[in-house]
């Protein structure tokens, strides 16, 4: 009997420096090679101007007075200047603290305060949020915010000049007391109940899961990657932005927030080799009426990850925009974030169907969520993973960290998983969103991806609710392509019966034009639940299984 374990072997070593050493050695080998490209402004950076600016910012932060381990807060959608912050605070071993660009005053309030921002950088508005006025409401409760920056007005200016005035020799002597094994970066985690939690990374977690993400994708100085994911996530500033600048790679900035008509545009401009999105992203840009108008033969690879990634979803990816070596990444904030990847090498099946084997330098196992014992391969249980990646915990909560990650190192993830044979890992959805239908275990993902296979359906998500006869039931929330007719429920159980057991057939079809979702672009299926109980007058029965 084989085991639920593997583990990564690598040629290549982990890298020790820290991300502003690392970024130093890139701009030292390619220094007029394209580093960043914003689209909406026009506005580019080869490696050398790039490391100027940073450097600016750096100096400039260093001015307000910020000093290693002070934590700076960076709230503000995708924009060159989240970019420049990145690697300026990383350069001062300042802890960079990601807020979430969709936060309201309460959320920001508790951020600013937990964390202990001293300076906060953000833009002043963003579609509906005015940033700049809910700072001023937050701001008296936060007595140890010092610092406000806007970006694009006089403080940010400011800054900058302040910066470009500095002595760089500071920048030398600070990043020599600098250790990879710092914390250098807090992400909160968008929980679906209570305050978000803040994983705290370090240079060594971040710079090395981008580094190998850039590895298996096969970067070098010539790849241009396509970022239209948030920055704020580790989707964007690891995935994105470390795997480019520790390959010499250009970053291309698409839009301000997700947009399908300028992600394909920004592609074909600046002949993107690679594309990142979460399977929301990739569906609306296959279904974006310029789709068929855009040149993008210059895509060889891009990353599909964020939630699980439907089979027929990833199939389209690869014969239409030809992306033929994408890859699908499974990771957490926690593991910064990957922790498994498929290869180019794959088969299509594999590359389709699993998250693929374990990256290099971790260790990933499949356990009984009740015992904690390793189970065999081919059976389902908690996936676990442990190494370099693994956060260094929750910013000020050890009692929440020694929850998520055991006495041995081991990460657990929430999420249920089988390892087969071979190694490659399938993600069979969250522990706490499997379904208990009259004793049989129903996984949510083994019923959409059926779902998919209908003519008519572009995305579909499904749910338990609560049922007074089995305990639960199933609910599929369903998107139909333009011009599609009405779905019904027994419609859909016409096209099931036969093809799917009958205890994962939905007993209800509710449909939409959008999923709730947060602004990493994962499906928050608390809140579908929450609704689905309202919408089916299903009353207190919510309470068996909140969450």
């Amino acid at each position: 009997m084989t085991l639920s374990y593997a583990s990564g072997p690598s040629t290549l070593p982990l890298l020790g420096d820290t991300i502003g050493a690392n970024l130093d050695r890139t701009v030292a080998a390619f220094p007029d090679r394209d580093a960043l490209v914003e689209c909406e402004t026009g506005r580019r950076w080869t490696y050398a101007q790039l490391a100027a600016e940073v450097d600016a910012v750096a100096l400039g932060l260093l001015d307000l007075g910020v000093a290693p381990g002070d934590r700076v807060g960076i709230w503000a959608p995708n924009r060159a200047e989240w970019f420049l912050v990145q690697y300026a605070t990383a350069k001062i071993g300042a802890i960079l603290v990601n807020i979430n660009p969709a936060y309201r005053v309460h959320e920001l309030r508790f951020v600013l305060d937990q964390a202990g921002v001293r300076t906060l950088v953000a833009a002043t508005a963003f579609k509906t949020s005015d940033y700049a006025a809910m700072i001023e409401q937050a701001r008296p409760d936060c007595p140890g915010l010092r610092d406000v920056v806007l970006l694009g007005g006089e403080s940010w200016d400011a800054l900058v000049a302040a910066g470009r005035a500095g002595d760089p020799a500071r920048l030398a002597e600070i990043g020599a007391g600098l250790s990879a094994d710092d914390p250098i970066n807090i992400q909160y985690t968008s929980g679906t109940t209570g305050f978000p939690k803040g994983a705290t990374l370090s240079h060594h977690n971040i710079l090395n899961n981008g580094f190998f993400v850039g590895e298996t994708c096969g970067y070098d100085e010539e790849d241009r990657i396509c970022v239209p994911v948030p920055f704020y996530h580790c989707f964007g500033m690891v995935m994105g932005n470390l795997a480019a600048t520790s390959h010499g790679s250009c970053v291309v900035i698409p839009a301000a927030g997700f947009d399908p008509a300028a992600t394909l545009a920004a592609v074909q401009a600046e002949r993107c080799t690679s594309l990142y999105g979460v399977p929301t992203m990739f569906i609306a840009m296959l279904n974006d009426p310029s789709f068929g108008e855009r040149d993008l033969s210059s895509l060889r690879t891009g990353i599909m990850a964020g939630s699980p990634c439907p089979v027929e979803v990833m199939k389209q990816v690869i014969e239409r925009m030809g992306m033929a070596e994408v890859t699908i990444c499974y990771g957490m904030t926690e593991t910064s974030p990957v922790s498994t990847q498929t290869r180019a090498g794959d088969s299509l099946e594999r590359r389709v169907s699993t998250v693929g084997t374990v990256h290099p330098h971790l260790e990933v196992k499949v356990v009984d969520p009740a015992t904690g014992t390793t189970v065999p391969r081919g059976t389902p249980g908690e996936f676990c993973t442990r190494g370099y990646s693994v956060m260094l915990g929750y910013w000020n909560e050890p009692d929440k960290t020694a929850e998520a990650i055991d006495r041995a190192r081991w990460m657990h993830t929430g999420d249920l998983a089988v390892m087969d044979a071979d190694g490659f890992v399938s993600i069979t959805g969250r522990i706490k969103d499997m379904v208990i239908r009259g004793g049989e275990n129903v996984y949510p993902r083994e019923v959409e991806e059926f779902l998919y296979t209908h003519p008519d359906i572009v995305d579909a998500q499904v749910i338990g609710v609560p049922d007074d006869k089995y305990g639960e039931e199933l609910m599929a929330w369903v998107r139909l392509r333009p011009g599609a007719e009405p779905l019904t429920a027994e419609t859909l159980r016409e096209f099931c019966d036969g093809r799917l057991a009958h205890y994962k057939i939905p007993r209800y079809v509710h449909l939409v034009t959008e999923f709730p979702m947060t602004v990493t672009g994962k499906i928050r299926k608390v809140q579908m639940r929450e609704e689905s109980v309202k919408l089916l007058g299903l009353g207190d029965g919510a309470q068996q299984r909140s969450g």
